[in-house]
Formats: structure tokens, sequence, C-alpha cells
């Protein structure tokens, strides 16, 4: 486990592009183009200039290496002293880059840093293994291994739908979470500032009106009948970036009360968040329960379903204006998506909120931002 209580760190403007399922509007864009329309809005709402930039630290899952970051930064026309990092720690990616940011700054090695996360299932490069022989052929393959056990090896949509049976939450219950993400997706109004149009798309398209008889119609993707996953149940391959530009921070700000990584069960890797939550509430102080907004990964419905009961959150405050499976899920992007979403529902209403997601292999992130004017107890070793 790794993770610091932070002090005087905050995010001092965030911003994203919409979330377009794989092959819509952003089908052609690479993953740099989408991460370098943000830079320049982020300094200029924060007023900071570009040769103030520390670093640019951006998660990415998809594209095949190329430091990311270090081309979107040059794309965006940040001075070529500011080092670029890419991060991989798949759906964990976008927000372990912000923590790493956020660390940075409390550390006293920067003063300013971009950091989120980018990804592009549309532009996504071929996976190949190389053939062993001469006269053999390249072997395609579209899941690299998350852990060193090619026979338990899990499938995340099999490893999903055993979760669902061993936790009781039934295809139906399911579905129920996933209308009322589109649902809530469907009237939010967010807020001015949030997206910044790529594309002519300044909001996202994947969000629909579902109804029982539509979602009892699905086949079942993995599982039995009674209790697996199905497309409606499982967020979708999506394009998008998200940064937050991170600072020195005072009262009225949006703070990072602290951040951490955790790993657990490499086969059961919905679970993850909640003993990564329990733990930084723990170091902070604090409990999950009284967060007055949580912004929680929607991989599938069933992790967040889980997540929410052994947590013991109110599901009126879990993605109150929709998750990803009414967004999509741009592996990457997703974390910085969520700490995005959470910046601004904060600005509007004040408060604390939980960011958390899970990774394939077993490892999850999470961090407490806060905006308020009292002083919490900071965590003490």
């Amino acid at each position: 486990m790794t993770g610091v209580a932070m002090t005087g760190v905050a995010l001092l403007a965030a911003r994203r592009t919409a979330v377009v399922p794989r092959g819509g509007a952003f089908r052609d864009l690479e993953p740099f183009a989408l991460a370098a329309a943000l830079i320049g809005p982020l300094l200029a709402e924060a007023g900071i200039a570009p040769e103030a930039v520390d670093e640019v630290i951006l998660g990415n899952a998809l594209s095949g290496g190329g430091n990311v970051a270090r081309v979107a930064a040059l794309a965006a026309g940040l001075p070529q002293h500011i080092p670029a990092l890419t991060l991989d720690t798949q759906c964990c990616s976008g927000l372990d880059a912000i923590r790493m940011g956020a660390a940075r700054i409390a550390a006293g090695e920067a003063r300013y840093v971009l950091a989120g996360g980018v990804e592009s299932f549309s532009r996504a490069p071929l996976r190949a293994h190389r053939p062993r022989a001469k006269d053999g052929a390249p072997a395609f393959y579209r899941q690299p291994a998350f852990t060193p056990w090619p026979e338990r090896e899990p499938d995340l949509a099999a490893a999903a739908a055993e979760l669902a049976r061993a936790e009781g939450i039934t295809r139906q219950v399911q579905e129920a979470f996933a209308m009322e993400s589109h649902r809530r997706a469907l009237a939010a109004a967010l807020p001015d500032g949030e997206i910044v149009p790529v594309n002519a798309v300044a909001s996202d398209p994947f969000a629909r009106v579902l109804s029982p008889a539509l979602l009892a119609r699905l086949p079942v993707i993995a599982g039995e009948a009674a209790y697996g996953v199905t497309a409606a149940t499982t967020s979708v391959e999506a394009d998008a970036a998200a940064m937050v530009l991170l600072g020195p921070g005072s009262d009225g700000q949006v703070q990072v009360l602290g951040a951490l990584a955790r790993g657990g069960d490499p086969l059961m890797p919905a679970l993850a968040p909640v003993a990564a939550v329990d733990a930084l509430c723990a170091r902070l102080g604090l409990h999950a329960r009284d967060m007055e907004h949580v912004e929680l990964m929607e991989a599938y419905a069933v992790q967040a379903l889980a997540a929410i009961g052994r947590l013991g959150l109110d599901p009126a405050r879990v993605n109150a204006q929709g998750g990803a499976l009414a967004r999509g899920h741009p592996i990457g992007a997703s974390g910085a998506v969520l700490a995005v979403r959470a910046f601004h529902r904060l600005r509007a209403a004040g408060g604390r909120a939980l960011v958390a997601i899970a990774g394939a292999g077993g490892i999850a992130s999470a961090m407490v931002l806060s905006r308020q004017d009292e002083t919490l107890r900071p965590w003490q070793d």
C-alpha cells in the first residue's frame, strides 16, 4: 500500500473531453491530441503561465508506448524543458497520475503539475507476440496478462459475474443500477467548463433511456442466467482525456486530503477499492459513509454495487450525475474523469468527495478531495 495524507495541495482547475464510445466522433484522433486539447484551457483558467509547469503526468493503458504525456505536452506548446511521464496501472492510471502529481507537490519536488489520463480505444494499436520460431506467425492478443498464472488468468467479465454470484447480486439488480446511471446522466446539467469541446462534441453522447423489457432481451456475456453480466451492465469501450492542474492550495479551493493505492486479490479485482477506501479513510480519520459526494467507477454494475454495499455508502450520493455505465470506460482516463467530476461537484456544492477505482490485476486507487474552510485532522503515523 502506498499513499500519503497531504496538506496544501489543491486542484486549481479540472477539465475533460466528452467520453465518446469507440468508433465515434473521436475515432480519428490520436490520444495525445485529446490530452493536448485540455492543457491550454487548464492553464488559462488558473492563470498559470506554461513555463511555470514543473511536470506533466498522464495515465494510459492502450497506446503501446511512446510517452503519450510528452507528445501531448509538446503538441500543446509547452516549453521543451518541461518533463513528462506516462504511467500504466490500467483503469487506475488516470487517478494514479493525479495522486503522483499531488505527492510531488506535497514533497516539495514541484509547484505546478498537470496530471490525468487519456485513452483511445479507436486508435489503440494491434498487439501481437513475436513468434518463437523463425517460420511462426505473430500471436495477436486483446488482453495482456494481469497475473503470472496463465491457467488462472481471470477474464474480467467472468470475474464480475462470479462476484455477482458470490454477493447474491442478481441480473435484475444490476440492470436496475444501470438504468439509474443512465437516468441520472440524462437528467444532469453539467457545469460550464467541465468539458472542453473537441471535434464539436461538448457532451457525453452515450446515455439513453433504458427499460426493463429492453434489458431483459440482452444475452448474458458472462456468468449464469440469474447473476450474469450483459452489455448493459458493462461499461462500453470509449475515447477520452481528463486532466487537472495541481498546485499549492488554500481555504476555499478543492484540496487533496489524501490518496493511496492498494492491491487485492487479482482473481477478484472488482473488490479492490473496498480495502483501498477503508485504508485511506482510516488514515484521514474519516468514514466513507460520511462523504457528501462519491465518484465510484462503474466498469461493471456489480463492481459498484458490491463496493457500495461493503462500504456502507448512501447510493444517492454515489455517481449522482451518472457513472461510467452511462458514459463509457476510456481505461487510462477513467480515474481522471472521476476526479474531474468530483472537482466540479465540490466547486458547486462544497463538502468532501471520495474518488475510487479498481484496476485489472487486483489493484485500486482512492482519493479524498475537500472544499471547505475548516481544517480536518491530518493522518499521523
